[in-house]
């Protein structure tokens, strides 16, 4: 059972934030979620979902009662507040123009991880414009290789119609979210890959989200 009130525990920006979105969430676009058990409540891990939406993100990290840390774009650091909040709510910078070989930025997740923290991501890199899944990128499962946490694979569904690429934030829309078993390093890595080695890691990722199923609807 989560503890009430978690966000005590975290850091006072990304606490408040992490409230906030709870609550806008429930009365927005409260879907049903299944799988929480499944998040490791100590020590570093992944959770690895699919991308269709900027809701993505804060959605998967509400269920989560302990702080996690992001990705994001390294031009949102624009200065002033904008850089004091996203330091403070735990983001990481990351250089989308560098072909996803931003090693300031792997440098930085690995740090992460070594500390006991946990980390969300996405293996297809980007938004989905039709909610279908993309081809995953080798960045995922070169992270979850060389650090060799558990990876929770998280699938979120219909967050393109509540938020789509593009399109209008439609409130009403309900976002569900299912959170797999953790994933350990002999079921993501194949050493006999060779240089695929990481794009095979993200393909096993991409299929253990695929295989997670719509959470079972909640009557009230």
């Amino acid at each position: 059972m989560t503890r009430p009130f978690t966000q005590l525990e975290m850091r006072p920006v990304y606490g408040f934030c992490h409230y906030a979105f709870v609550t806008l969430h429930s009365m927005f676009f409260r879907g049903d979620v299944s799988g929480v058990e499944n998040i490791p409540t100590t020590g570093p891990f992944l959770l690895a979902g699919n991308h269709a939406s900027h809701l993505d993100p804060p959605t998967i990290g509400s269920n989560v009662p302990r702080q996690i840390s992001f990705f994001a774009r390294k031009t949102l650091w624009k200065g002033g507040i904008t850089n004091w909040w996203m330091d403070q709510a735990g983001c990481i910078p990351v250089d989308r123009e560098g072909g996803g070989s931003d090693v300031s930025a792997i440098k930085r997740v690995l740090k992460t991880l070594k500390e006991g923290k946990a980390l969300i991501l996405f293996p297809e890199g980007t938004r989905s414009k039709d909610g279908n899944f993309q081809e995953p990128k080798a960045g995922v499962g070169m992270i979850a290789c060389r650090a060799k946490v558990p990876v929770v694979p998280v699938r979120i569904f219909d967050s393109h119609l509540a938020w789509g690429r593009g399109g209008y934030t439609k409130p009403g829309v309900p976002v569900s979210v299912t959170y797999g078993k953790p994933l350990q390093i002999e079921d993501i890595e194949d050493r006999s890959a060779g240089k695929q080695r990481y794009q095979v890691a993200s393909e096993r990722i991409m299929a253990a989200i695929a295989k997670l199923e719509r959470p079972p609807i909640t009557i009230i």
